[in-house]
């Protein structure tokens, strides 16, 4: 597969009138429809206050992909600003050809200019195509586990 010139892939902020579209591709990618919770994402992220990052990428006017980010100051004990990218998705036409490597350099850039020196994020351990990209993009293993828990009553 051939990748695309970065400069021809537009990278831009998401806007409202996205929403069907990142559902539509969100569901191609995870087999599942996550329309309430991207619903809620993209809200949160075009009308509340505090630093969110929404991004779409096109290539030729075909809305490719899609990212959602935010900043948080002072999480789980770390002093500094710390970012994490929720979702990224890239359609599965236009995946390994530069796409998603495009809105995360995008990312990086506008987190390097709100002097935001750490981008976290979560991968499912049964998802080697998307742990190797961000391999690639410069993601290492975190010093802190992820540690979940089943909350049931307690006898």
């Amino acid at each position: 597969m051939e990748s695309i010139e970065h400069d021809a892939i537009t990278v831009r902020n998401l806007l409202p009138e996205d929403l069907d579209t990142v559902i539509g591709l969100d569901a191609k990618l995870s087999g599942r429809r996550r329309g309430e919770y991207l619903r809620i994402k993209l809200d949160q992220n075009l009308a509340e206050t505090g630093i969110k990052v929404s991004l779409a990428a096109e290539v030729d006017g075909c809305f490719c992909g899609f990212l959602l980010a935010r900043v948080y100051y002072g999480e789980f004990g770390l002093l500094e600003p710390t970012a994490v990218l929720d979702t990224i998705g890239v359609d599965p036409g236009f995946q390994g050809r530069g796409v998603g490597e495009a809105m995360v350099q995008k990312l990086r850039m506008l987190l390097s200019g709100l002097n935001v020196g750490h981008l976290q994020t979560e991968v499912s351990w049964d998802a080697p195509e998307l742990l190797s990209f961000f391999h690639r993009q410069g993601f290492r293993p975190a010093e802190r586990f992820c540690l979940d828990l089943e909350v049931t009553p307690l006898p």
